[in-house]
């Protein structure tokens, strides 16, 4: 990514546990970029972003001025259309902050860092990174997670999976797969050796 920096993509379908493993390497002391929170960054009330979606969808924006995400997040899962054109608003600000990020660590002296973001294979930014790490599990177990976390129904997960990309696109991707089908011991050993064959062994 910089002459300096290994920036390694991570990435999962819904359920797959990538913000677990993601966690996991934090705490090793690993920089870990979350393309969630960059989009927070980059769309807050006043923001170019934020003034792009208020004029597309006046209907996701409550008093004062606030972005009604989950509103928004419900309003494009069944519109393609409306799926790319969020894409497009938010994608080339999200890597544009993240490029930002990515120089202000190898300016710290960090070697290694990894990108947490869900459409890293679906927008191609993968190919710019240095390595992708997927994470993914038994189907039923992705269901099983996602309805202990948020309290949806199994129909509405498997309806989500159903519009992601297919994993197997992702995995055909991968540097590396992380598979978690264990519990977290089993994991953490599974992230170990994911670092250890990626030669990421730390920041500095």
């Amino acid at each position: 990514m910089t002459s300096t920096l290994r920036l390694i993509g991570l990435t999962g379908g819904i359920g797959s546990g990538k913000s677990t493993v993601a966690h996991l390497i934090a705490a090793r002391g690993i920089a870990v970029m979350d393309a969630d929170q960059l989009a927070r960054e980059i769309s807050v009330p006043g923001s170019p972003a934020f003034n792009e979606i208020a004029a597309t969808w006046p209907s996701v924006i409550e008093a004062p001025a606030q972005l009604n995400r989950r509103k928004l997040g419900a309003l494009v899962f069944t519109d393609a259309k409306a799926r790319a054109r969020l894409e497009a608003i938010m994608h080339p600000r999200i890597v544009a902050l993240a490029n930002v990020r990515a120089a202000e660590l190898a300016r710290a002296g960090h070697r290694v860092a990894f990108y947490e973001a869900s459409l890293l294979v679906e927008t191609g930014r993968y190919r710019d990174l240095d390595g992708l790490v997927v994470v993914d599990a038994p189907e039923d177990q992705r269901i099983a997670r996602v309805v202990a976390r948020d309290g949806s129904t199994a129909d509405e997960v498997r309806a989500r999976i159903s519009a992601q990309q297919p994993v197997a696109e992702k995995r055909r991707a991968a540097t590396y797969v992380i598979e978690n089908d264990g519990d977290l011991d089993a994991l953490d050993a599974k992230v170990n050796a994911m670092l250890k064959a990626l030669s990421a062994t730390g920041p500095r």
